[in-house]
């Protein structure tokens, strides 16, 4: 994910229960309310930095 100014499909794909309040504070930040319930955002170094800290919890998409 290298490109600048592109656009990204984020998708929740495990649930934020149990997980440290920053995670579910980025989650939420991110737009994602609920499981498997997808937003599309710019591709910045913060929305990166925010994916980074919960890779383990969305999956995320390159949209051209």
């Amino acid at each position: 994910m290298s490109a600048q100014g592109g656009r990204l499909r984020i998708t929740l794909v495990r649930s934020p229960i149990g997980r440290q309040l920053k995670q579910k504070r980025t989650v939420r930040a991110l737009g994602l309310k609920r499981l498997n319930h997808s937003v599309e955002q710019r591709e910045t170094p913060e929305i990166l930095g925010m994916i980074e800290r919960v890779r383990h919890l969305v999956k995320v998409e390159r949209l051209d």
